[in-house]
């Protein structure tokens, strides 16, 4: 198992160590990331079309994926709050961030986007199975291996070039306090939650260390897991985002570590127009901060712990 996860890390840190000056590269390189994730769903939901008691199989998804979500958002809402109560960070809506999008509605659209290419392929691999007799699945789960391992290289490579510097990520004290406890908190909700979808621990904790990104989350778990896991994953982190899209206009003002917090990874980029909107220039930082250190955490994370 171990040198599986060295396999499947290896173009994650590769890609880490390759610097980019040219900013054309790097709009290529953003580019080649969207364009692999919507490959890799499209694949993963051909695969799941392969799965036997399709019906049957999709309902178990959704219910372990419901609970999976519901536990880990009760540890998450819990150790924000506490952590919120204590950070005294205050949002401030009067200083918003000279053009900053404010339009939750498309980026919303935008997450929803990727569920609508999981079903087209499910759709896909059905009328394929119809048409030829073989819905190509081995075919979809091959392909989609290989699209990964350009995907976590193409992730290094954005990692390394963010613009993010060690120094102002460790020195922010906010972001750094509000990842930690996002993080932890995940990490108790995926234990809790493993006995109850009948998994080992360390899968769910792998389940939970997603941290909302749910494009990557579900791809990296379903690569060791199987489709219906990486199901479940993928609409776990989803429905993060989403409710994080109604939490934080509502909480921003009082609860700030809470609202910024609790959108996890997606704080640095999805979430980020709605935390600049309403909470003001003070919260971007933070924001970007503890959506960069999940976001860094993240893939490795999930990687270790499957290979235990």
């Amino acid at each position: 198992m171990l040198s599986g996860l060295v396999i499947v890390l290896l173009p994650l840190v590769l890609g880490y160590l390759v610097p980019v000056r040219d900013a054309r590269l790097m709009a290529l390189i953003n580019r080649g990331v969207n364009a692999s994730i919507y490959v890799i769903l499209l694949l993963m939901g051909m695969s799941l079309a392969g799965l036997d008691d399709l019906a049957g199989q999709l309902s178990r998804l959704g219910g372990q994926a419901l609970l999976l979500f519901a536990v880990i958002s009760a540890c998450n809402l819990a150790a924000l709050w506490w952590l919120s109560r204590r950070l005294g960070l205050t949002a401030d809506p009067s200083r918003v961030v000279a053009g900053a999008p404010t339009s939750k509605w498309a980026a919303m659209a935008g997450s929803l986007a990727l569920v609508a290419v999981v079903v087209a392929g499910v759709v896909l691999g059905l009328l394929l199975e119809w048409l030829t007799g073989s819905g190509l699945f081995a075919t979809a789960e091959t392909l989609a291996e290989g699209v990964l391992y350009l995907l976590l290289a193409l992730i290094g490579c954005q990692l390394r070039n963010s613009g993010m510097p060690l120094r102002q990520i460790v020195l922010n004290r906010f972001g750094l306090a509000i990842a930690l406890t996002l993080a932890a908190s995940s990490l108790v909700g995926g234990l809790l939650a493993a006995p109850l979808l009948d998994l080992a621990w360390n899968e769910g904790l792998a389940l939970a260390a997603g941290f909302g990104w749910y494009s990557l989350s579900g791809i990296l778990v379903g690569d060791q897991l199987g489709p219906l896991m990486g199901g479940v994953a993928f609409f776990n982190d989803l429905a993060r985002e989403l409710l994080a899209f109604v939490l934080i206009p509502l909480l921003i003002r009082r609860h700030a570590a809470l609202a910024i917090g609790y959108g996890g990874a997606t704080s640095m980029d999805f979430t980020l127009p709605v935390i600049q909107q309403h909470g003001g220039v003070a919260c971007v930082p933070v924001a970007v901060v503890s959506g960069f250190l999940l976001s860094l955490l993240s893939p490795p994370l999930i990687l270790f712990l499957l290979s235990l």
